[in-house]
């Protein structure tokens, strides 16, 4: 299997228990996780050797954050040590007509102060196979956004490649800021991911559909996909197309084009959500092993929506599910049958 590596930070997840409000509770779970660890776990949890990079303090806080993700396979070795604070936010699940909603409280955190020192790109990228990044950590702090750039610079010196998730944080950064330092850092990628809002707030680009109207029609987006491959040299060029119908239902598809050919995955009806945090980076980790496993961009797309389709109904940010179940609910076995 594929050395995946991929670089963020992880948090301190605090949630009220089931769909209860943060005004009403008196305790919180305790959950970690954040965009590029749980696309590592993701990658650990379908075989390969999966590298997560980032900074935390020497605390014990810092050492659940680590321990969470050695608990499911991922390689911590490349995690520098100190800082003052593991950086927290808070999610509240919605139901119904009420949606999720998540406050953050990460500023100053370990990675956000990180410096180049604390990190051997050269030796963490020896025999890398992929780089996976996401639009939070440049937009985290100044610091991290120069990590990125030298990140992606050493995984493209020593033959990886590269892939972002777009993941615009309105919460993070302004949309000018955004565009100002994603779009330089874009000569990097070889795979974009992410959604219409995204490709509008990070690059600029707006697709011709209404998709709060629930029209998401693969054809609004042919033509965004063509310039941006066009204008960053993609290998490809991939969509999730979210409905949300409400906070427990959504329909679920993705699009992918590799210059050539576009490619419209099945879609499924996800009723009831479970939690809905990290579907998109499980689609990522998903995509990523597509494409390194599978034939055809259209099989590798499959798994990826199949492999998302299932983070929706588990708690937590992790996607915790094997190939093997991806594989079923991709070839078509989405009963939920009890499997004895």
């Amino acid at each position: 299997m594929a050395k995946i590596v991929t670089l963020g930070e992880i948090m301190l997840r605090l949630s009220p228990a089931g769909q209860n409000r943060f005004v009403q509770v008196d305790n919180f779970n305790v959950i970690y996780g954040g965009g590029e660890a749980n696309v590592a776990v993701s990658a650990a949890n379908y075989g390969h050797d999966a590298y997560f990079v980032t900074k935390l303090p020497k605390h014990e806080i810092g050492q659940a954050a680590v321990n969470s993700l050695r608990r499911y396979g991922v390689n911590t070795q490349y995690i520098a040590r100190g800082g003052n604070r593991v950086g927290i936010y808070y999610a509240e699940t919605g139901a119904s007509m009420r949606p999720s909603k998540v406050i953050y409280d990460r500023a100053g955190s370990s990675i956000a102060e990180a410096d180049p020192e604390d990190f051997d790109f050269d030796e963490i990228f020896k025999g890398a196979d992929w780089f996976h990044w996401s639009g939070i950590t440049p937009a985290i702090s100044d610091k991290a956004a120069k990590l990125t750039e030298l990140a992606c610079k050493a995984a493209k010196k020593a033959g990886a490649t590269v892939s972002v998730d777009l993941n615009f944080r309105k919460k993070l950064w302004t949309s000018e800021k955004a565009i100002s330092v994603m779009r330089p850092l874009m000569k990097y990628v070889d795979v974009c991911i992410g959604n219409e809002e995204d490709a509008e707030l990070c690059l600029g680009f707006k697709p011709d559909a209404n998709v709060e109207a629930g029209e998401t029609g693969a054809a609004g987006y042919h033509k965004i996909f063509e310039q941006m491959a066009k204008e960053f040299d993609f290998k490809y060029v991939i969509s999730t197309l979210r409905e949300s119908f409400s906070a427990t239902h959504n329909g679920w598809k993705a699009l992918i084009y590799n210059g050539k050919e576009f490619y419209e995955s099945k879609r499924y009806e996800i009723n009831p959500i479970i939690d809905r945090i990290g579907g998109g980076d499980s689609f990522s980790g998903g995509i990523i092993h597509g494409l390194l496993t599978k034939k055809t961009q259209g099989e590798a797309l499959e798994f990826a929506v199949a492999a998302s389709a299932l983070k929706h109904t588990i708690n937590g940010d992790f996607n915790l599910v094997s190939a093997d179940e991806v594989e079923s609910l991709a070839g078509g076995n989405a009963n939920g049958r009890v499997q004895r």
